[in-house]
């Protein structure tokens, strides 16, 4: 269904099409969502599939691509965290996320960061397998602090053997797929083999292995067979906000559960979000054999896509009891939870919001942007735009501004350049348009940034400096206008907060882009630079020496003696590096 100007309104399918569309013109009362898109209709658009899997996968398409304002839309922009054992000699533990590529091992997915980190921190605290990064690994003679703590076997010094270390792997490899039985017996088995050959030290380094992985099972495992693999969604509605939780259980192993808010939820009763959320989320990710819900819904077409896209039975399961309702249950407490917390958070923000248009006198202010220029002594300049968007942080909106070109510590000219590349695209339409835009610093910045939005011809935008108090303290700073009027809000007023918040989230994403601009510029090799040192012979000279310092204390004899380097070009290498 589109509008007048040709914009997509809601996509929908059916078998009987005729039934379908005249069910909207033809009843009587429809919701207040229903009757708003009804009066915008102006025409209808129809698409022919063989199936209904077909129809199924072109409509969730179009709803994530094209994000028709009355169709329930799940965003899920971050793909999910795996934990990877690299494919070394010696593999390395490590948090991942991305695509999978062999000849890596990938465990997971987990629901969020934190519960990958999590079964990291456990596999570590077992194995001891290493975490460190291959140039890293590759240029230590001598083990790290996690050696002296008991966190890895030390394989970068040659402390653990091959063999000994690929068996670690092995068994880590068992645990997180959780085959944790298998492994305990295992472990067992050799402890005793061990201690029979009066083998006492190794054996009770098993015997700790053992308890370890005992405490970990009674961590991390449900209530239920061991070899459960399930997804548990439960939909709630709270106050009229739709919230989805979506718990993980892997080998019967709790990883971990993630809340969805939907945007344009407005209406949808609970069993159609979930039915929504079961459309978006699964064609992209690994798909359980079995997925709980709270929620009756008519999932027979949805099974059949599920199944035929994961490659095995895929059972959409209502009616539950004993250990799995139990399970339900608990992701219908979190939704609920999470959506309380929404709303509290919502309520805050208005609030702020509310006294921040009061202090400025500016009742329409909903969108927000804060600009601030980080830099060291003129290095590595890098300018940030954050969002706040009515009740939130528009990450999505969030953007960084190399600037280049200007001189070394101009905080003016780097202000200039960064609101001259935002809001050139909505000069011409293309880009969002702010209500107020705040500006990290005094009267000079806020005039340069006054002299950029003229020059742009957006001059009915709002602009307010916000100066570093005494001493730069928080809660003394003083909020500066264009026409020259300064206002110091108490340190109590929840506006005051919100220019804080929003202050603070532009600094902390304006340090964060510099601070990696200047490491990376820092890191690049300086080799690189001289004429005659290529790849290899750059990879060659950093590997004799141990690093780029080795190379440095070198002198010019014991450059010449490295492979490729002759005795001319050694002193070209030192020169240029002293």
């Amino acid at each position: 269904m589109l509008d007048a100007d040709g914009q997509m309104l809601y996509v929908g399918k059916a078998k009987d099409l005729k039934k379908r569309v005249s069910s909207y013109f033809q009843k009587t009362g429809h919701s207040p969502r229903i009757s708003l898109m009804l009066k915008q209709v102006a025409q209808v658009e129809t698409t022919v599939t063989r199936t209904e899997a077909e129809a199924l996968i072109l409509e969730n398409n179009l709803i994530k691509g094209l994000n028709p304002r009355f169709n329930i839309l799940f965003r899920d922009d971050k793909s999910y965290p795996y934990a990877q054992l690299t494919g070394h000699a010696f593999p390395r533990l490590a948090y991942y996320r991305g695509p999978l590529a062999k000849p890596h091992q990938y465990f997971g997915p987990y629901p969020n960061a934190w519960a990958a980190k999590q079964a990291i921190t456990l596999i570590q605290r077992v194995f001891r397998l290493r975490t460190c990064e291959d140039t890293v690994f590759s240029n230590r003679s001598r083990p790290c602090l996690l050696y002296q703590i008991r966190r890895c076997s030390g394989p970068c010094a040659g402390l653990i053997s091959a063999e000994d270390y690929a068996r670690d792997v092995h068994n880590a490899a068992l645990l997180l797929q959780g085959k944790d039985n298998e492994l305990t017996a295992a472990l067992t088995q050799r402890m005793g083999e061990l201690a029979e050959r009066q083998e006492y030290e190794e054996a009770a380094a098993l015997r700790d292995q053992i308890r370890s992985l005992a405490r970990v099972g009674e961590q991390q495992f449900v209530d239920a067979g061991r070899a459960t693999d399930a997804d548990v969604v439960a939909c709630v509605v709270e106050q009229g906000l739709l919230a989805v939780n979506l718990t993980m259980i892997r080998s019967g192993r709790h990883l971990g559960d993630r809340t969805f808010f939907p945007e344009h939820g407005e209406g949808f009763s609970p069993a159609e979000a979930l039915a929504a959320f079961l459309a978006q989320h699964y064609p992209d990710q690994r798909i359980p054999p079995t997925i709980l819900l709270n929620q009756a819904i008519d999932g027979a077409e949805l099974e059949a896509l599920l199944s035929e896209q994961a490659g095995h039975a895929v059972r959409l399961v209502t009616q539950t009891s004993g250990a799995r309702r139990v399970w339900v249950a608990m992701a219908e407490k979190n939704a609920r939870l999470a959506a309380q917390r929404r709303l509290l958070d919502k309520s805050s923000q208005n609030q702020r919001l509310e006294k921040l248009r009061e202090a400025l006198d500016l009742p329409a202010a909903s969108r927000i942007e804060c600009f601030d220029i980080s830099h060291t002594l003129g290095e590595a300049t890098v300018a940030s735009c954050v969002a706040f968007d009515g009740e939130a942080m528009r990450k999505s909106d969030y953007r960084r501004y190399n600037i280049t070109g200007i001189t070394p510590g101009d905080d003016y000219a780097a202000m200039a350049e960064a609101l001259a590349r935002r809001y050139r695209h909505t000069v011409i339409g293309d880009g969002p348009r702010p209500d107020l835009v705040l500006i990290d610093g005094g009267k000079g910045q806020l005039g340069r940034a006054v002299a950029v939005m003229a020059e742009l011809g957006l001059n009915d935008i709002a602009l307010v400096g916000v100066a570093k108090g005494e001493e730069r303290k928080p809660g003394l700073e003083t909020l500066v206008f264009p026409d020259g009027r300064e206002l110091h809000l108490a340190s109590d007023n929840p506006g005051f907060h919100l220019i804080q918040a929003i202050r603070d989230e532009a600094h902390r994403f304006a340090i964060t882009g510099h601070r990696a601009r200047r490491a990376k510029a820092r890191l690049s090799s300086t080799l690189e630079d001289i004429p005659g040192i290529g790849p290899k012979r750059r990879k060659a000279l950093l590997e004799r020496f141990g690093g780029l310092q080795g190379v440095k204390r070198a002198g010019v004899e014991e450059l010449a003696r490295a492979p490729g380097i002759s005795r001319e070009l050694a002193e070209k290498i030192y020169q240029s590096l002293h």
